[in-house]
């Protein structure tokens, strides 16, 4: 009976180990939604997987990976932890994160000073896009400066969610959107740039938009801001998400188009007073961008 022996030698180890206590949560700060998009929100918004909010009162831990969702966590109070691949991001009050949960990731509460969170899952036909956007232009964990306005819209999430509003879906799509555009606008340029630099890069931009109809060109830019021309272009596509020659271009097509449409110059005219020296070349452009002939486009808005 040496097998009796050695079970009653096993349980007897278990009731003397230090017994774990279980995580605890404070359920009157506590708020937690799950919602199964209708076949119209599925198709056609973001939708809210699951939303909520809590507060920890010990440390917390979650560990996940092959969600098919994206997450966005606002800290409203306390500290804690963001494991993301091979990279560990400290948070605190006033941070957030935005992360795809198809990915290996955990994030933890600390256990001296526990937090108190606000959160929303969602996904949507083009979620992943805008992550994409989101991490050429910032890293998972950001800090808003307008962080009262990441609160309110979540908040709302939650409201209308928990109401059972009969426009819910379509709200809840509205207010996701928001969240993603107050995340996508604290780019590099509030978060790596100092502000000499962007006021710099601001000049460019604007010198381009008054100026576009000039014979411009890098290096004549590079020179009149005193900037080398390599940092420029680097610099200038981190801040705009575009190149210099791309927001060149833009701002031409721009003013053709206005011309196309309210004036009766022709198209070899037009070409010229945009800053193109060969017609063709504005032509290909303008269907480049437009994915319309110059003579398609003034017809279409004209009749």
């Amino acid at each position: 009976m040496l097998w009796i022996q050695v079970l009653i030698g096993a349980y007897k180890e278990l009731l003397l180990m230090p017994q774990q206590k279980p995580k605890t949560f404070n359920n009157a700060l506590s708020r937690r939604i799950i919602s199964t998009p209708g076949p119209a929100a599925k198709k056609t918004f973001f939708y809210m997987q699951e939303t909520g909010c809590l507060k920890t009162e010990d440390a917390a831990v979650t560990h996940r990976q092959d969600l098919e969702s994206f997450l966005i966590v606002a800290v409203v109070a306390g500290r804690g932890e963001l494991t993301i691949g091979s990279e560990t991001l400290p948070l605190v009050k006033g941070d957030c994160f935005f992360i795809d949960c198809r990915q290996p990731h955990h994030y933890a509460s600390s256990e001296s000073d526990p937090w108190e969170l606000m959160w929303v899952h969602f996904n949507g036909s083009t979620s992943q896009q805008y992550y994409d956007y989101f991490m050429s232009q910032s890293k998972n964990v950001f800090r808003p400066p307008f962080f009262d306005r990441v609160i309110s819209a979540i908040t709302e999430i939650i409201d209308i969610n928990e109401a059972k509003d009969p426009n819910a879906e379509i709200i809840t799509s509205k207010l996701l959107v928001d969240l993603l555009t107050l995340a996508l606008t604290v780019n590099s340029s509030d978060q790596q740039f100092d502000s000499a630099l962007k006021q710099k890069l601001a000049a460019v931009h604007n010198y381009i938009d008054d100026h576009f109809s000039e014979d411009l060109s890098l290096e004549q830019l590079a020179s009149k801001f005193y900037i080398s021309k390599f940092y420029l272009t680097r610099e200038y596509k981190k801040i705009y998400g575009k190149t210099i020659f791309q927001h060149i271009i833009t701002a031409r097509i721009n003013y053709g188009k206005k011309l196309l449409r309210f004036s009766d110059k022709s198209v070899e005219e037009i070409a010229h007073l945009c800053g193109f020296n060969d017609q063709s070349y504005f032509a290909r452009q303008f269907k480049k961008a437009e994915n319309l002939t110059c003579f398609s486009y003034r017809k279409m808005w004209r009749d």
